[in-house]
């Protein structure tokens, strides 16, 4: 019987524990967008979220270190998605302009306060945690690989194919950055309309 009294008691705080798991891995992603990855620390996201502290090392047992890299993993995952589904199911030029719209959003809803997470961690040195950079670089290839199988399959040779990914996301990663400083769209807008006519141009002449 008190196994079973334990047990009853501890059921209703396990929807409370995710609910704090989520508000942090949230709350710590919206941190590295803003601040980038060396002032994102326990506190501030404790205090931004409101998460209970003890909740830290419960759902984080590795601390900074490990709510960042699980923050990375669930922003990187769910970009990733997003990248694969628009690339699968549009053109090159209509999946340019469904990534870049969600950038715009992004900047214009902030106030031009929030980038992009991934490229907040890739920029800094993180000597203290690698795993950043690791975790980042495997974000961006991801992105490339989605990037770099839908040109292949519109006509791009594999390594013209590649080379365009790579410079998609080079291009309106530092156009992001761009719009912050300047509090302005207009970068991207201007990076937006040079891809697509690279894009066009480099897929009629494979035709």
């Amino acid at each position: 019987m008190a196994a079973t009294r334990r047990t009853n008691k501890e059921a209703p705080a396990r929807p409370q524990q995710r609910d704090a798991r989520r508000r942090m891995i949230a709350g710590t992603i919206e941190s590295l967008r803003i601040h980038g990855a060396s002032a994102t620390s326990v506190d501030r996201v404790l205090a931004d979220t409101g998460a209970p502290r003890g909740s830290v090392y419960h759902h984080f047992p590795g601390g900074r270190t490990h709510l960042i890299t699980d923050a990375l993993t669930a922003a990187g995952g769910s970009m990733s998605e997003f990248i694969e589904t628009i690339t699968r199911e549009n053109d090159p030029e209509t999946a340019l302009d469904m990534f870049v719209a969600l950038w715009r959003r992004t900047l214009v809803d902030s106030d031009y306060r929030a980038g992009c997470p991934i490229f907040a961690v890739a920029v800094e040195t993180n000597d203290d945690a690698p795993e950043f950079a690791a975790s980042a670089a495997a974000v961006f290839a991801r992105w490339n690989a989605a990037l770099t199988d839908m040109l292949s399959r519109h006509g791009l040779d594999p390594v013209r194919s590649r080379r365009m990914a790579t410079l998609t996301v080079a291009a309106v990663e530092g156009a992001i950055a761009l719009c912050r400083v300047e509090r302005a769209i207009t970068p991207l807008e201007d990076t937006v309309h040079e891809l697509q006519v690279q894009l066009t141009n480099a897929i009629s002449a494979s035709a």
